[in-house]
């Protein structure tokens, strides 16, 4: 009976080591000394002041960045009225409109890619930023558009009802009522596109421009001369800035909790 309670907690723990010591690696070994990253060389913050010295390493970070910021910004506007229009709409296809709008997530990414770069060629538009925020924007606009559908489906339909019946107009009802509700799914079906954005490799190959790199295709291509730990740094950089953002979340999230259960204590 023990060795039954124990498999759980043994799983769980062959799980996160799994999980986290790949990670923990990288974080040792962006302070190693030598540039071998399987050996051991010694402490060192070499490769940090290399990283701050690689201007063109910052550059595919900020291309990035600003990829994954327009990407889920567009993502989170296309995505929130479709999902808002498809609530509202009744027809007998609106089942595989659904279905279709979903397929770019489970299309692989190679095909996607090879149709964007053919698509964008034969219309003769360069290559660039401006084919990555297109692309990039398509295959997150699932993300925001599953995560409205079933924020929208799980909302109390009597709120904008009760709103139209004291003479609000339909683009009221919807800032003032369908959009705050719905707000906390948008935000997190931008992250989610951010993520994938800042993530992808395969689509962005084929639609970059000889100018634009971003930061997963800059460090793909490092591959083809070797890895050096000044991977191992930025990757620890991004770790911490991850760790910093999903702590300040946490903070912001507490805060109206708390706020909500002094205000219960207070009332009467």
């Amino acid at each position: 009976m023990k060795n039954r309670t124990k498999l759980p907690n043994l799983y769980l723990g062959v799980v996160l080591a799994l999980m986290y010591v790949p990670i923990l690696l990288v974080i040792l070994y962006s302070f190693n000394e030598s540039k071998i990253s399987s050996v051991w060389g010694g402490f060192s913050l070499k490769w940090y002041g290399e990283l701050f010295r690689d201007r063109e390493m910052f550059q595919a970070l900020w291309n990035s960045i600003v990829l994954g910021v327009l990407s889920s910004l567009c993502a989170a506007v296309i995505g929130t009225l479709g999902a808002y229009g498809m609530s509202k709409v009744k027809f007998p296809l609106k089942g595989a409109v659904e279905y279709v709008s979903t397929l770019p997530i489970m299309i692989p990414e190679i095909i996607l890619g090879m149709v964007f770069m053919a698509f964008f060629a034969l219309i003769g538009l360069p290559f660039g930023m401006t084919t990555l925020v297109i692309a990039h924007t398509s295959f997150s606009i699932p993300y925001v558009f599953m995560l409205v559908k079933a924020r929208l489906v799980g909302m109390d339909k009597s709120l904008p009802e009760a709103a139209q019946d004291l003479g609000a107009s339909p683009v009221r009802v919807f800032l003032d009522v369908t959009l705050p509700l719905v707000f906390p799914a948008i935000l997190s079906g931008m992250l989610l596109a951010f993520a994938m954005s800042m993530d992808d490799v395969i689509i962005s190959v084929f639609v970059t421009g000889v100018d634009t790199n971003t930061l997963p295709v800059k460090v793909y291509t490092q591959l083809k001369t070797g890895v050096t730990p000044e991977i191992n740094a930025l990757c620890t950089l991004l770790f911490a800035a991850t760790l910093l953002l999903c702590g300040v979340a946490a903070l912001l999230g507490r805060a109206p909790k708390k706020q909500e259960s002094e205000k219960d204590v207070t009332e009467p």
